[in-house]
């Protein structure tokens, strides 16, 4: 057995209580009044890398949330990798529905329930469990490595590219390593070809100056939610693709290689429908299921709201309606690009007597992709063969990590996914959990791969 199993396994009750200190920490980005949280967040991962034998261990400001750094960079000629993950969590809300509060972690059997559980903090604190492993036990990494942990993955990652252009000489390395991500299921490995990229904007549309009796100005004068749903309406087709003229104009058209990779993953359609509760699919026609949700670009109404919403009837003719609108995107569509294009076409479709404006929301991210034979995940693919005895199937996520696109733009680096949640485990949802297993299971992984790679050459 290797040294560096030995020592995790002496370790495990002492990594788990660890896990739950870090969990109790309600790091929500999204919330103005959770900042200080996410602050403390931050320092408790410098601090966990400091103990771990990482040098350097620094929690740097970016404007908004921070971002952690690290290194240990004493393997000469080896390969620097860059590991990434984020200590930031989602909202709770609706908290009513957890079994137990979201920050007390809860044990049961041999999961762990909490916020962030999955979604990231077991899932990162595993590689920093796995140096400090081969720290104690090999006296040295087999690869030099830095750290990037940031606060501010689950609202977009707005500072992180003003963020990271002073900074990159610190940050630069030969490959990212991403620890936000997963495994096909308990038994089945995955490589992740791709992320799409995410850009948002909110539309409001201004009719009147006041809320008017609909009785006296109903039929008179433009209703602003009417105004609303009919910009709404002309974004999309009836056949589920994008009506916005230019919005596909450089997205890059799957290779049949591709289209056969993605076919080769298990798929249920009707088990998928049936777990939504919904009896029909519907999307861009002339794609998969798959293909729509991994591959094609998305327009999505998040949110419309305008008038009156209490219960009962109030007979008002609203002054404004408002909507929030995200869309999903593919290589190489550039996230402001299609905000100007929808800016434009929301613009050009506004019915007389109203005013619309359009502001971009901070949520912008480029979308990513890898090939399956770069030297990073030719790496991992070996690795995750041995651990789970079959090849890893080659998927991609319909989700977006946006630091990923700066890395690959501003550092030059690409960057493999290397976690181990499962899909099942309600990240984003109640009752979030983490499977100990996949938790130990990450320790290992990591410590393999460190080893695998200081045997690559990234030219390779």
């Amino acid at each position: 057995m290797a040294e560096y199993r030995n020592y995790l396994e002496s370790n495990q009750d002492r990594f788990l209580e660890e896990l739950l200190e870090f969990l109790r920490i309600p790091s929500i980005s999204a919330l103005p009044e959770r900042a200080e949280d996410v602050e403390q967040a931050g320092h408790w991962v410098a601090q966990r890398l400091t103990a771990a034998g990482v040098e350097n261990a620094e929690v740097l400001p970016t404007g908004g949330h921070p971002v952690v750094y690290g290194d240990w960079l004493h393997a000469p000629g080896k390969p620097t990798a860059l590991i990434y993950g984020h200590f930031d969590v989602q909202p709770v809300d609706p908290v009513e529905l957890w079994t137990n509060p979201p920050f007390e972690p809860t044990v049961k059997g041999d999961r762990v329930y909490a916020r962030g559980a999955s979604d990231d903090k077991g899932n990162m604190l595993a590689p920093i469990l796995a140096v400090e492993a081969l720290l104690q036990s090999e006296g040295g990494a087999p690869v030099n490595l830095k750290f990037c942990f940031e606060g501010q993955e689950e609202i977009g990652s707005p500072h992180i590219p003003d963020f990271m252009p002073p900074h990159r000489e610190r940050f630069a390395s030969d490959l990212a390593v991403s620890a936000d991500g997963g495994q096909f299921s308990e038994t089945e490995p995955l490589l992740l070809m791709s992320l799409r990229g995410v850009c948002g904007l909110q539309v409001d549309v201004h009719g009147a100056t006041s809320d008017l009796h609909s009785g006296l100005h109903g039929g008179r004068i433009q209703n602003p939610i009417h105004a609303l749903t009919q910009v709404l309406g002309s974004l999309r087709r009836s056949d589920g693709s994008i009506g916005v003229e230019g919005f596909y104009d450089d997205v890059v058209e799957l290779t049949a290689d591709e289209r056969a990779a993605i076919a080769r993953v298990p798929f249920d359609g009707d088990e998928y429908l049936e777990e939504l509760g919904l009896d029909a699919e519907f999307g861009e026609p002339g794609y998969t299921n798959r293909e729509r949700g991994w591959v094609r670009p998305t327009l999505e109404m998040n949110g419309i709201w305008g008038g009156f919403q209490e219960e009962g009837i109030k007979t008002v003719l609203p002054n404004s309606a408002h909507a929030k609108i995200t869309c999903r995107l593919v290589a190489d569509q550039d996230p402001a690009r299609i905000i100007d294009l929808l800016k434009e076409h929301i613009e050009q479709n506004v019915p007389q007597g109203v005013k619309v404006s359009v502001t971009p929301l901070s949520i912008l991210g480029r979308p990513y992709s890898i090939s399956a034979d770069h030297w990073g995940n030719r790496a991992a693919s070996a690795v995750l063969k041995e651990m789970y005895g079959r090849e890893p199937y080659q998927t991609r996520s319909g989700g977006s990590i946006p630091i990923t696109g700066v890395f690959q733009e501003q550092l030059g680096v690409d960057t493999i996914s290397f976690g181990f949640g499962n899909e099942d485990e309600n990240i984003h949802a109640p009752d979030e959990f983490f499977r100990l297993a996949s938790f130990r299971k990450g320790q290992v992984g990591y410590c393999k791969l460190l080893h695998k790679l200081g045997e690559c050459s990234p030219k390779n």
